[in-house]
């Protein structure tokens, strides 16, 4: 697995958002998208919670990421967005 370092409110991180395989997987999964649902109030920046919502549990976080073309899960959902899900 291919990691990189990234600087994010005062941290560096390891991921393998922004990585080669990264970018090849978002590639494959945005037009995927099924329903569209709005995010809640409480949901905010949590894309565990709202995989944990919306499928059988907080493990599809990275497919609603993915299928909407999000990158920063810290900043890039906010209350009333409008998000498309995978299909399950």
């Amino acid at each position: 697995m291919e990691y990189i370092s990234l600087y994010h409110k005062g941290k560096t991180v390891a991921t393998t958002v922004g990585s080669l395989a990264h970018e090849a997987t978002v590639h494959q999964l945005q037009g995927l998208g099924g329903e569209a649902k709005f995010i809640p109030a409480g949901y905010a920046n949590r894309p565990d919670l709202i995989s944990n919502l919306f499928f059988a549990g907080p493990q599809g976080w990275w497919e609603v990421m993915a299928v909407n073309g999000l990158s920063d899960p810290f900043e890039s959902l906010n209350v009333g967005d409008r998000i498309s899900l995978p299909d399950a």
